[in-house]
């Protein structure tokens, strides 16, 4: 499918002397495997957003020179020289190379989607069955909710000004 839309589609034997940014999302086992590692080209950039984090050989570079550059970002040195940036140690790079805080984003989500319950809830009858944009009056109770941990104080309007 891929291939008919126009995307080159490859093995990773083939894509890994070629590209600079290895991104895994399959689930799968050894999806880069060291070999693959070897064949990169030097500082290439390896990370996992896939659900596991078994896509990516860690373990086979245990051995090598870590040198941590920061927080999530490793550059391991193979013994010819050659380096590769490795994100999250190959764990989710969306939840460890984040720089905004997920569990707000998290927290915020869930917020959401718990109002929006409780307005179908309590407001069935006003609904159709079909996909609706979160009302106004809700995202912005979502919103206040989390002005706290944002250090945002929020002037409430008198009925006369709303």
């Amino acid at each position: 499918q891929a291939a008919m839309e126009g995307y080159e589609v490859v093995t990773m034997e083939d894509a890994a002397p070629r590209a600079d940014i290895f991104v895994t999302a399959t689930g799968n086992l050894d999806v880069i495997n060291i070999d693959h590692m070897r064949a990169m080209k030097d500082r290439a950039i390896v990370c996992n957003i896939g659900h596991f984090d078994n896509e990516i050989q860690v373990a086979a570079l245990k051995n090598f020179k870590w040198d941590n550059i920061k927080p999530q970002v490793d550059q391991i040195e193979f013994p010819d020289g050659k380096k590769l940036i490795l994100l999250s140690e190959g764990r989710l790079v969306n939840l460890g190379n984040a720089t905004g805080h997920p569990s707000f984003v998290m927290s915020a989500s869930f917020t959401n989607q718990v109002l929006a319950q409780i307005e179908l809830w309590q407001n069935h009858s006003n609904y159709e069955k079909k996909v609706y944009v979160l009302p106004k009056h809700l995202d912005e109770k979502v919103a206040a909710l989390h002005l706290d941990k944002l250090g945002a104080k929020l002037t409430k309007l008198s009925q006369q000004q709303a």
